[in-house]
């Protein structure tokens, strides 16, 4: 159904713009290959085009899966982690995050709320605390991170309560 010529997402970048690749340990090895293409050689061909273009822009990339057990199943490319990874930002779990400052989920759970609802609430934050405290069992690692925990307080802003993964 492509009836007119659009510029893609590597066409449209700037030489100082970046591409922001979620997930990247999901892709299909053939996607890699064709990744690493533009990473290695810096050209791409646009879909329905022969004519190669440049690409000068950054590519920033994000998994939630562990790379090196990626690699070692045969899953993730060595040469494209070779090529994607010029530096590397490892972010603790959320369950780490407490398990090394108690004090983080109050301060995830005040931003989130703030986010929620465009301002500090004390009282909200309290309650949210309140409740997880009150549902889930002590130490619960929180498998689903930080998307969990805003779920989690949109289910207990709306009906103060909250099961963990059990639900």
């Amino acid at each position: 159904g492509a009836v007119e010529d659009h510029k893609g997402l590597f066409q449209r970048c700037s030489p100082c713009g970046a591409l922001f690749l979620d997930e990247i340990g999901d892709i299909s090895i053939p996607i890699q290959i064709k990744l690493l293409q533009v990473l290695q050689e810096r050209t791409f061909t646009p879909v329905g085009s022969h004519t190669h273009k440049r690409f000068e822009g950054r590519i920033i990339a994000a998994t939630n899966r562990s790379i090196e057990d990626l690699r070692k199943q045969g899953n993730f490319r060595d040469d494209f982690f070779y090529r994607l990874c010029s530096d590397v930002i490892t972010v603790p779990s959320l369950r780490q995050r407490i398990e090394e400052s108690p004090s983080e989920l109050e301060q995830m759970v005040n931003l989130l709320i703030m986010r929620m609802t465009g301002e500090e609430s004390a009282k909200l934050t309290d309650m949210v605390l309140e409740t997880l405290k009150r549902d889930l069992p002590r130490g619960y690692t929180w498998p689903g991170n930080v998307r969990e925990l805003e779920q989690a307080i949109r289910r207990i802003l709306l009906t103060q309560h909250y099961a963990g993964d059990a639900i």
